[in-house]
């Protein structure tokens, strides 16, 4: 009876929407090129009765963009990444360059945006299905793959190599072995869109390090979007998105948003000890004035590039390439002394 009772339940849920593009909505091959992301009125309910978990989000994400996402539990940063890849339809509109994610179908959505979760998600069988499940790279590919996630070693030295079984659940590897096995996955889709759902929340200082410097090289030309409880991961990020309650509070350059002591993120900054606080407060500020310096010394604007101003910080986009340069304005906040934590 309870396998009864589970198809009648299976049977009474929405179905998703077609895997497939129709033939006339099918992005671009290259889709998406530039990793441009648009939320518009964004607003997420997981059931009709249920009171809301995001409340008309309206931000946008520029090329190559790394954005830091935090909030405490029940913010709604996993909601939000829910969103993008249309694990649940939201009201309003998201846009990957130009193109209403609502209006492809969601195979051709998912496979173009890389995902590094804080589970590792391995199945069983060798290790190059885990990497290349539909078999579309050669080897020489998978290996540097793996070599730029610093695990071509570890691999190697196991006597089926690319053959090797992974056990159920990956129980044979470590768990920073499974998460950077993840990383080695995302590298090798090459999208430019990637989303790190706090990866870096259950591994050793070690891996974490690893994870770090693997995504600042080799995604540099990526937009990416990364969901932390470790404030640490995100302090050199473009910007950091704040939400509470399922609506975005602060959205600027980490230390922009840190000369407002007011300011939520300022308080979870504080929040981390005096020590550590000060150690955040450096790492954005020498981010920022990195920042600025390489904007000084390579941009300055030309015939046909983009330059837009946002809260804080203007995006100049140069042919393809991106520049940050710093406006020297802070963006408005909104006091919460209850947001504690992460």
């Amino acid at each position: 009876m309870t396998s009864v009772e589970r198809v009648i339940e299976y049977s009474n849920l929405t179905p998703e929407a077609a895997l497939d593009s129709d033939k006339d909505k099918k992005p671009p091959k290259e889709w998406p090129s530039k990793g441009y992301i648009i939320y518009k009125n964004v607003s997420l309910k997981y059931s009709p009765d249920d009171p809301p978990v995001l409340k008309n989000l309206n931000f946008e994400i520029y090329p190559e963009e790394k954005i830091g996402i935090v909030g405490r539990t029940g913010a709604g940063k996993s909601s939000m990444i829910a969103t993008l890849f249309r694990m649940t339809e939201p009201e309003g509109e998201v846009k990957i360059d130009g193109i209403s994610t609502k209006d492809i179908g969601l195979h051709d959505l998912r496979r173009k945006i890389s995902i590094i979760p804080q589970d590792p998600v391995l199945f069983t069988g060798p290790v190059r299905r885990n990497l290349d499940p539909f078999s579309e790279h050669k080897d020489d590919e998978l290996w540097q793959a793996l070599d730029e996630a610093y695990l071509k070693e570890s691999i190697e030295e196991m006597p089926g190599g690319l053959d090797t079984i992974v056990s159920e659940g990956g129980g044979n590897f470590s768990v920073g072995q499974r998460q950077l096995i993840c990383l080695a996955r995302a590298i090798l889709r090459r999208n430019r869109v990637l989303v790190l759902d706090e990866a870096t929340a259950n591994v050793d200082p070690n891996t974490d390090s690893l994870i770090q410097e693997t995504i600042r090289d080799r995604f540099a030309h990526c937009t990416v979007l990364t969901i932390a409880h470790r404030l640490h991961t995100i302090m050199d990020s473009d910007r950091v998105l704040v939400l509470d309650a399922g609506e975005v509070k602060e959205f600027d350059a980490p230390f922009t948003l840190l000369q407002n002591r007011n300011s939520l993120f300022s308080h979870m900054v504080q929040m981390t000890g005096p020590g550590m606080a000060q150690q955040l407060r450096e790492v954005a500020r020498n981010a920022y004035l990195k920042n600025a310096a390489s904007t000084k010394k390579e941009g300055s604007i030309g015939p046909g590039d983009e330059f837009i101003e946002m809260n804080g910080s203007a995006r100049h986009i140069v042919n393809g390439g991106v520049l940050h340069t710093p406006v020297g304005q802070v963006s408005e906040v909104y006091e919460n002394t209850e947001m504690t934590y992460l």
